[in-house]
């Protein structure tokens, strides 16, 4: 079922946008988006319950402090290499697939969890200016300040949406113009300095 109106916005598409805007900007990926990390995270977050592709994601997430969401195309693969690996069961709940971790999937993950710790800790060990060099590559740093206007900007993105589907005409131009000012303003503050 799709979210959109008689004008054809689309809140997916909509997300989607601020996803790409927060994605980081240089050509190299992100350390923990690599095919890698990508199961390191799906057993991780399996490791804690049993869950649906979509609850996978969001815990990969929250593990990152938002800095880092996986997309489906990530993770939907790496669940199906898994259950053909015999490390998943899958079950049927309503229209979502529950995955979890079978016995040998159980000590899978414990092998791959203490593995990538083990290669951190060398990680953190090695010459400090390749410390550095991979933190230039991996991009900015993401904090608790860092992460605080993505998160403004998608509440700010779910309020405009129900605007633009509940709201009277009038609210959705007055909404248009505050978002307009809204958005001046935030470029108005880079141009600061």
């Amino acid at each position: 079922m799709r979210s959109s109106s008689s004008a054809g916005f689309d809140i997916r598409e909509a997300v989607d946008g601020i996803r790409d805007a927060f994605a980081p900007r240089s050509g190299a990926r992100s350390s923990t988006s690599t095919r890698g990390d990508i199961r390191v995270a799906v057993l991780s977050a399996l490791s804690r319950e049993p869950m649906n592709g979509h609850q996978v994601m969001q815990t990969i997430a929250a593990s990152s402090g938002g800095a880092w969401m996986p997309g489906a195309s990530e993770v939907y693969p790496m669940l199906q290499q898994l259950t053909d690996e015999g490390l998943l069961h899958t079950q049927n709940d309503g229209e979502r697939t529950v995955y979890s971790l079978t016995e040998t999937g159980r000590a899978a993950a414990a092998e791959t969890l203490a593995a990538a710790a083990a290669s951190a800790a060398d990680r953190d060990d090695a010459d400090p200016a390749d410390h550095d060099r991979r933190e230039h590559w991996r991009g900015p740093r993401w904090d608790e300040s860092t992460a605080a206007v993505p998160r403004a900007g998608a509440k700010l993105v779910q309020a405009a949406a129900q605007v633009a589907q509940s709201g009277s005409r009038e609210q959705k131009e007055r909404a248009a113009a505050l978002l307009d000012e809204t958005r001046r303003k935030l470029y108005a503050l880079l141009a600061e300095g």
